[in-house]
């Protein structure tokens, strides 16, 4: 199921700059999260930011809804209880808030009060360059942004290209003392079309970018719970996101024969990804394994199509987890993220969590791991989506992964 490109020649990506909000000082600093799973999308909207805002003046309004939805009706409802807030969002592939989490519903999360600063940006046509897009929107968002604490969200369609750009890009802008953090839009696991949402419009194609100061920490982790299976491989022929050999034999072939799939997965592309959604590829490094996310086969030539760059003479390893292993990473990331908060109470988590870590829980085991976040973090507002990858930089120039679990801490 080959990823689409940037076509050769395409143009460069256009950036238009969002409101800024910042809060009356001597508010005091809120979040909430609101949730709806009724079918009409306009009533949906309304009820989740509702329950969201709760009536106050909100900086910031960021909507998680399943593509199911009438969007633009969708993003009418939520207007109309966000008021003059920055509005951004996106589609995912299922949805988090506190305590829970489910699919083919809304979820709305909105923070406002003492200490809140907030910029929005976004380039459309990123796919005709990925790192001009991600330096575009990120010049633009932090553009006249200045805090003790300082963060810049990312919301992206995954299926524009290799995501590992637009994090270039974002930290030309950004430089290393700006974290990134955020996700990619999914589609309910269609891999065809991911929405972002930026003020009033619904976009494709896009690199939506937040910049958010706080005069309070922020704090980010991150963890995957995916275990190596077998022997180191050598990438031995790999363009971009295609990886064509794994020593020196087709790497499709060294895959099935390696991770043995049902029968239908050897030449269905659903099945293929239903099975690889599950089964990554890592990547050894300095600092760790860096997994990537196996997002379709390409039969005929024998390749696999990852969703990041998978970089030639690199050693890999196939890898695969069960949910304790997966579970136990939703801990690791919590504990992190607070961590960085020194010692105050969060007052939120956000949570950009991998399809794939969804696809090894199941129904049952997405709303344990809800239960978790909320857990780890008692009296928290908890929001987030399933992604199809997940940005988090606390240093170094790197900072996309696939099949991670990333949550923002917000004091």
């Amino acid at each position: 199921m080959p990823l689409p490109l940037a076509p050769a020649g395409a143009a460069v990506p256009a950036v238009r700059a969002g409101n800024s909000a910042t809060e009356s000082p001597g508010t005091p600093r809120w979040a909430g999260v609101g949730a709806s799973d009724v079918s009409d999308s306009g009533a949906a909207g309304r009820q989740a930011a509702a329950q969201a805002v709760g009536g106050r003046e909100a900086a910031l309004v960021i909507v998680f809804a399943s593509d199911r939805h009438h969007l633009e009706a969708l993003v009418e409802g939520v207007r109309t209880c966000a008021g003059d807030a920055a509005l951004v969002g996106c589609t995912t592939a299922g949805e988090i808030w506190t305590g829970q989490a489910g699919a083919n519903g809304a979820v709305v999360f909105a923070l406002g009060g003492d200490g809140f600063a907030v910029s929005t940006s976004v380039s459309t046509g990123a796919s005709a360059d990925l790192r001009v897009a991600g330096a575009s929107a990120a010049a633009a968002a932090l553009a006249g942004q200045s805090g003790a604490h300082q963060v810049l969200m990312l919301l992206t369609d995954g299926l524009a290209g290799d995501q590992n750009e637009v994090v270039r890009g974002a930290y030309s802008a950004a430089g290393a003392a700006i974290p990134l953090v955020g996700g990619c839009a999914g589609d309910d696991l269609r891999m065809a079309r991911t929405r972002q949402i930026f003020g009033d419009s619904v976009l494709d194609d896009a690199v939506v970018a937040v910049s958010i100061t706080s005069d309070a920490p922020f704090g980010i982790g991150m963890g995957h719970g995916w275990v190596k299976v077998g022997e180191p491989l050598v990438v031995t022929s790999s363009s971009g996101i295609r990886v064509a050999s794994l020593n020196d034999r087709p790497a499709l072939d060294v895959y099935l024969e390696q991770l043995n799939p049902p029968a239908e997965a050897h030449d269905d592309h659903v099945a293929f990804t239903n099975f690889a959604q599950t089964h990554p590829l890592g990547l050894d490094r300095r600092t760790g394994v860096s997994i990537r996310f196996v997002a379709g086969a390409d039969f005929q030539a024998r390749e696999l199509i990852c969703i990041a760059q998978v970089p030639e003479d690199g050693l890999a390893y196939l890898m695969e987890g069960d949910a304790g292993s997966v579970l136990g990473a939703t801990d690791e990331a919590c504990r992190e993220a607070l961590a960085g908060l020194g010692g105050r109470s969060p007052l939120a988590l956000l949570a950009f969590d991998c399809i794939a870590r969804r696809g090894v829980l199941g129904d049952d085991g997405i709303a344990g791991e809800a239960h978790r976040l909320s857990a780890m973090a008692p009296g928290a507002h908890v929001a987030g989506f399933y992604t199809y990858g997940e940005f988090a930089r606390t240093q170094g120039m790197t900072g996309f992964h696939n099949q991670s679990l990333v949550v923002l801490a917000v004091a």
